[in-house]
């Protein structure tokens, strides 16, 4: 799909997923001057206009008016005020794309009063750096053409895929809050690292590779994680010796539980919206 066909794009908010969002999308090919955002906070502002050259709306109305696509990137909690904001600028030829936890995609047609074309989507921030992972679900009265602008959207920043609705709070659960799990692993290894006697440079250097590394041997071959552990731990080995204590202190269940956690808690914001 050629950037051109896409249009304005504009987002409501300008945290750090939408932040994430638009630096994607320009290194991706799109062009600032047809991405523009809302942010009520001044410092923010800035600093978005500063570094990425887009820019922003005087209101949240405004930037409805202008735009062919408008992303909801506020917290659910002003769900209410933004739907009250942009309502009467709205219409069935925009399509709204909502990365907003909990947010179910017939609360949003039912906010902006109408049958208006709504994608829900969970990204999450390695689309900063064009590999981030988002899952998407369509709403009542999404086309053919939404799904494809909306698919081409998050592959600029990552991979995109398709699922249930009933399934998105797993998803935020799973890849939403996931890069932090990440970041807390890496900062242990490193300071496993550290405890053992390497410098600090050199310990994170080696834990951000080696999880890279591993993550990418894992895409490459195909080849299921277990599998691929079994061939670092030799007979009496190294390896075998550290998952042993990772299986006793049950990290396994720690991550479950904490995508379980993370996934409850989804579920809990979309009821406090109801």
């Amino acid at each position: 799909m050629p950037l051109s066909t896409v249009g304005k794009i504009g987002f409501i908010g300008g945290g750090n997923m939408a932040e994430a969002f638009i630096k994607g999308l320009i290194s991706g090919g799109f062009l600032a001057k047809d991405i523009l955002f809302s942010e009520p906070n001044e410092k923010r502002r800035q600093l978005m206009e500063e570094r990425y050259g887009v820019f922003c709306a005087a209101s949240n109305m405004e930037l409805v008016t202008s735009s062919n696509i408008v992303v909801l990137a506020t917290k659910p909690q002003v769900l209410d005020k933004v739907l009250a904001d942009i309502v009467s600028g709205f219409n069935d030829d925009k399509l709204l794309v909502s990365i907003l936890a909990g947010i179910t995609t017939t609360a949003l047609e039912v906010g902006l009063g109408g049958q208006s074309h709504v994608v829900r989507a969970m990204p999450n921030t390695p689309a900063l750096t064009g590999h981030g992972a988002a899952a998407l679900c369509p709403g009542k009265y999404v086309n053919e053409e939404d799904r494809r602008v909306a698919q081409h959207l998050f592959e600029t920043v990552g991979i995109a895929l398709w699922v249930e609705e009933g399934q998105m709070d797993a998803v935020t659960g799973l890849s939403g809050s996931g890069p932090a799990f990440v970041f807390t692993f890496i900062e242990a290894l490193t300071a496993g690292g550290v405890q053992e006697g390497l410098r600090l440079d050199i310990a994170h250097a080696l834990a951000v590779q080696t999880v890279a590394g591993a993550a990418h041997l894992v895409k490459e071959t195909g080849e299921h994680p277990a599998m691929l552990r079994e061939k670092v731990c030799s007979p009496a080995g190294t390896t075998i010796a550290a998952i042993r204590v990772l299986e006793e202190r049950g990290l396994r269940g720690m991550m479950m539980e904490a995508v379980g956690a993370a996934t409850a808690r989804s579920r809990e914001l979309g009821e406090e919206k109801k």
